[in-house]
Parts: structure tokens; sequence; C-alpha cells
């Protein structure tokens, strides 16, 4: 890749960048306190591009300046710093275009926001239950390596000690920009406790991730299309953890959505966050609605992909972790079972990255 590659692409970039300081030299903008939020962040993402880029400009030309004296130098002192420079330069330019390619597309709308996650057994009876609570601790753990706010909405656990349900919350910077990539189904194959024989044993669960609405998204939900009641929240195997019926269910019945939080002792609480998993999934709904509208558009978003989609496989035996959108494999699989996932998120993002380079470079 070289600048001349780049010229168009830079060029609407700047030109993107001047209607952006247009509108927020606007005082009128202020008023739409959302929209200049997100003007401001658009303008912010194309400056930090611009800085990148002059770095990785300013580096192409010296590697291209040092292999011009290495051709005519004669002293072999001087030659062997030449090197030493142009094979640092080498790596600064490799480390930049994975940077670049990255940042070239227009970021995904709902890369700041925060994330909701869901994570459920699908197939496999006990083992996948049993999964599923491994994959909810892995997600806790990133949650607290990565520096984020985790906030559990619910939790509904198993007679073994895994997980029927769990939602919960992620807040802080790039969350949902990596997290989205954890959508879809896992499967994973182990030699289950539950297992005797000691045969390997094949169970899948499901990831949501959902971006969080906001004020700004004006979800509007009529009281008349909600049907709202309360049960007594329990534990496993039944258990009655509160002896007053806190836990509140709602169904939207427009859209045939359930959901229910059981997880606070106060029923206001949890009707406060069974509209928030609500109002997020609707929010998907319309983003889903609107993406098929544009379905003119050549980038297909991972993080709105089918949920139905089997991303990622968790092989035990092999201590292999093979994600199937990228043909992508690591051999760490403890390690990222206590919460390195960027073990295997750091390759995917580079690989998206190549992706978008490629396609942009390509002009499509």
């Amino acid at each position: 890749m070289t600048p001349q590659d780049l010229a168009g692409v830079l060029a609407d970039m700047k030109k993107r960048h001047a209607e952006l300081n247009e509108s927020l030299s606007d005082p009128k903008i202020y008023a739409d306190r959302f929209r200049c939020r997100s003007l401001s962040r658009e303008k912010g993402h194309l400056e930090d591009f611009f800085h990148l880029y002059d770095d990785w400009d300013r580096a192409v030309r010296e590697l291209a300046e040092n292999h011009k004296l290495l051709q005519t130098e004669q002293d072999e002192a001087l030659r062997q710093l030449i090197s030493a420079d142009m094979e640092e330069l080498t790596g600064k330019i490799a480390a930049a275009e994975k940077q670049i390619g990255a940042m070239l597309l227009p970021p995904d709308p709902n890369d700041a926001r925060n994330t909701i996650v869901e994570v459920r057994p699908a197939a496999g009876g006990e083992e996948a239950a049993l999964f599923a609570g491994s994959m909810f601790r892995l997600y806790s753990k990133y949650a607290e390596t990565r520096g984020w706010k985790f906030e559990l909405l619910d939790l509904s656990e198993s007679e073994l000690g895994g997980i029927k349900e769990a939602v919960f919350s992620l807040s802080g910077e790039d969350v949902f920009s990596r997290m989205k990539f954890e959508s879809g189904v896992h499967r994973v194959q182990r030699v289950p406790v539950t297992e005797a024989s000691g045969r390997i044993h094949t169970s899948t669960i499901t990831v949501s991730v959902l971006p969080e609405a906001e004020e700004m998204d004006e979800i509007v939900l009529n009281p008349e299309d909600l049907e709202i009641s309360t049960f007594r929240s329990s534990g496993p195997g039944g258990q009655n953890v509160n002896r007053t019926d806190s836990a509140v269910r709602i169904v939207h019945k427009p859209s045939g959505i359930t959901v229910a939080s059981q997880q606070e002792r106060s029923q206001i609480r949890n009707r406060e966050i069974a509209m928030r998993i609500l109002k997020s999934k609707l929010l998907e709904i319309r983003q889903r609605e609107e993406a098929r509208k544009h379905a003119d558009s050549k980038r297909q978003q991972i993080g709105t992909g089918d949920r139905s989609e089997r991303i990622r496989t968790y092989n035990f035996p092999q201590s292999r972790v093979t994600d199937h959108r990228y043909g992508i494999s690591i051999y760490d699989l403890p390690g990222l079972m206590e919460g390195n996932l960027d073990l295997i998120l750091d390759p995917v993002l580079e690989e998206e990255g190549r992706k978008n380079l490629e396609s942009v470079l390509k002009g499509e």
C-alpha cells in the first residue's frame, strides 16, 4: 500500500471533516445534544485517522529514502545503522497499516454504546448449562481486565452449577466494538463431568450482544402494548429466593418479545432492568430493518450477524479455539477461559481490518 493508493479516500475524509467543522461551528447544533455528540464522535474518529495516516506516511517516505541511501552508501557501519532503521520502520509501517484498515471505513454507530450480553445454553442439556456458566465467568473476568463496568441484570442457575440464563451489561471504552464479535453460537467439545465413560461430548450455547438503547434512540413503549406480570424469584431447583413477588416479566405484544428480571429484591428495580433489556431488543430489531433497507451496502457488520450462526468451537482435548468466520485458531484454551479473550479477539480484529483495507483499496 502506498500514499497514492489512499489519496482519493483521504480527500473524501478531509472533505467530510470540513463539513463536520462547519456543522459544529453553528451554535444551533448545541440545542440537539444527541446530534452534537454524534457529529463530535465522527470528527474525533477522523482526526485520530489523520494522525495515524501522517505517522504512516512519514514512515513510508523515510523507508524509501533509506532504501536509496543503502544503494549508494559504502561505509559498512553506516549501512548497518541504515538497515536497522529500515527494519524498525518496516515494523512501524506494518502496525500502522493494521490500524488504518480498522479505521478506514466509518465506525459502527453502535461501537461507542454500552452493551447488554445474554448467555444461554442451547443443545447439550446440563453440559451446555455448565459451559454457559464457564463463558459467563470468562466474560466477567475479561471485563475486569479491560477495566469495564460489569452489571449483572439477571441470572438463573442450573442444578449442577451451570446457568440457564445470564444477562449483564458492560460499559467502558471499546465495549461493543470488541464484544460484538461474540454474538452467535459457541460450540464446545470436551469430556463432561456428567459423563462417566469419558467420551467427548459436543454441546452449544448462544451469546447475544445488544447495543444498549439510549434516550436519543426514542424507543417509545406504549403501556397498552405491554403485558407486565410479577412472580416469585427462584434459585436452582425451584428454591425460593424471595418470599414476595419481586420478579418482573414483560411481554411486548406487537413483537412477541418476552423479557424478565429477578436479580434484584426490589420489584421496581427489576422492572427497570426488564425495560432496559426490552428497549435494547427493540433497538436491535429497528437496526436490522434499517440494514435490510440498505442491503446494497457491500460490507456486512459482524455485530449484526445472524445469531444462529456457529461462530466458534472450543476443543478442550486439543486446547484449541477456532473462529470459523475467519479461519483463525489459537492453542491456549485454558488461558482464554481465564479471561484472556484477546487471544482470539485480537487476531479477529486484525483480520477484519485487513479485509476493510482490501475493500477500500478496491473501491468497494
